[in-house]
């Protein structure tokens, strides 16, 4: 009697293939999709890009005149509920008598108030800051300072307004700033 064996009981066991999950082609496209973000990302932060300074503490700045620093103009707009206050010390704005106390906001009338439909004067803020420029042609630094209520798309247009004229003549493209 012959003896024959199964090939199945002769043949070792292989273990089972498990399904290795191959997550080359998720890395690929995942890097892909961080490459294209972080490029996308550097291209449009420049068009979104305002140069604003934050308040320096200590002595003057190598731009002051320590000579005569009643030359120096420390132009102020302040932006209120009801308009825009531009005030100034070290100079005399244009439209202002000498001595002659700057507009304090919440307590005296706007330099530049509201429209009759209650939006912002911004054309009228450009035509003051032109004034001021043609007084003091040297002057390129003003400070901005917003009522905590103001929405900050009035605080960007308000910093457009006092940096540029309509033809992209720079008046004060300095921007610091402030709160009150």
């Amino acid at each position: 009697m012959a003896i024959y064996f199964s090939k199945r009981k002769i043949r070792p066991k292989e273990e089972e293939e498990t399904g290795e999950l191959n997550i080359v082609p998720y890395l690929d496209i995942l890097m892909n999709l961080i490459i294209f973000m972080l490029m996308s990302i550097t291209g449009l932060a420049t068009f979104g890009i305002l140069n604003v300074n934050s308040p320096s503490y200590g002595g003057p700045s190598a731009g002051m005149d320590s000579e005569n620093p009643d030359k120096q103009l420390t132009l102020n707009v302040s932006i209120a509920k009801n308009g825009f206050y531009v005030a100034a010390t070290g100079g005399v704005l244009p439209g202002q008598t000498e001595g002659a106390q700057p507009p304090v906001p919440g307590q005296s009338p706007p330099t530049i108030p509201k429209n009759a439909d209650g939006t912002y004067n911004f054309p009228a803020l450009t035509a003051q800051m032109m004034e001021i420029k043609k007084a003091f042609p040297t002057e390129t630094k003003v400070i901005m300072a917003a009522d905590p209520q103001v929405e900050y798309e009035i605080l960007v247009a308000a910093m457009d307004a006092t940096r540029e004229t309509a033809d992209r003549k720079l008046l004060f493209p300095d921007v610091t700033l402030s709160t009150y």
